[in-house]
């Protein structure tokens, strides 16, 4: 599905990718994780070209996506569920929705309408006409994730979902995101939340200073607290 090769690049004089390379296999759920700083946000901004210096390659589905620009890349069927929500605030939910609002595609089976994600997201039904600035935290976070569905992604970024969340809601999202991985989406998941992110992914990819310095399966994570405490400066325990 997408595959990243030597990624290289930041922003004027620093480099923030130094050597990336990583793969998201078709219905596929990859967890990228690493401390703040790490280069998570900008392997995102990458994919969709916004270095302003980048070398090595980004496929989709074997075709290139370097030297395209962001809506390009958005109409090949990459989705972006940004770090810090960004709705359009002055817009009701279901306008939110509408705005980017695609047909569906004909390369996947996949197929999301309003109706589809009121079931998937009760609450915005139940907001449907309430303005974006009315919105708990929780609320803008379930509809930025609904409004990147509406693209009709074939894989979708999600960009540290569960920051600033309640509780409650992390769970939410975690929902979710284990929905849309039983329905066949592929999904790129930069998180902080090792619980979350492990609870949802396939494999993990652990980066500092822009490189993969560890990965391996989901489990294989779980269970290696060497890993989690030299790497992520945590621990989590297994049920």
């Amino acid at each position: 599905m997408l595959e990243l090769r030597d990624l290289s690049g930041g922003y004027g004089d620093g480099s923030v990718l130094n050597g990336l390379s990583l793969t998201v296999e078709e219905g596929q759920v990859v967890a990228l994780l690493g401390r703040n700083g790490a280069g998570k946000t900008t392997t995102m901004r990458a994919i969709f070209n916004l270095l302003p210096q980048l070398t090595g390659s980004v496929t989709l589905r074997g075709e290139s996506l370097r030297g395209l620009a962001p809506y390009e890349v958005s109409q090949r069927g990459v989705a972006l569920v940004p770090q810090g929500r960004r709705i359009f605030p002055s817009l009701t939910v279901e306008e939110n929705l509408l705005i980017g609002a695609r047909p569906p595609r004909s390369d996947t089976n996949l197929r999301w309408t309003v109706d589809e994600i009121y079931s998937l997201f009760p609450v915005l039904r139940e907001r449907g006409r309430v303005r974006g600035t009315l919105l708990s935290g929780g609320e803008q976070q379930m509809l930025t994730l609904a409004r990147s569905l509406m693209t009709q992604p074939l894989l979708l970024l999600c960009d540290e979902p569960s920051e600033g969340l309640a509780p409650v809601m992390v769970d939410r999202v975690r929902e979710v995101l284990q929905r849309l991985r039983a329905a066949g989406l592929s999904i790129l998941l930069a998180e902080q939340n090792l619980d979350l992110a492990l609870s949802v992914a396939d494999v993990a990819y652990i980066i500092e200073e822009g490189r993969v310095i560890w990965h391996g399966t989901s489990a294989e994570l779980l269970a290696n607290e060497d890993v989690q405490a030299t790497y992520l400066g945590i621990r989590i325990q297994e049920d």
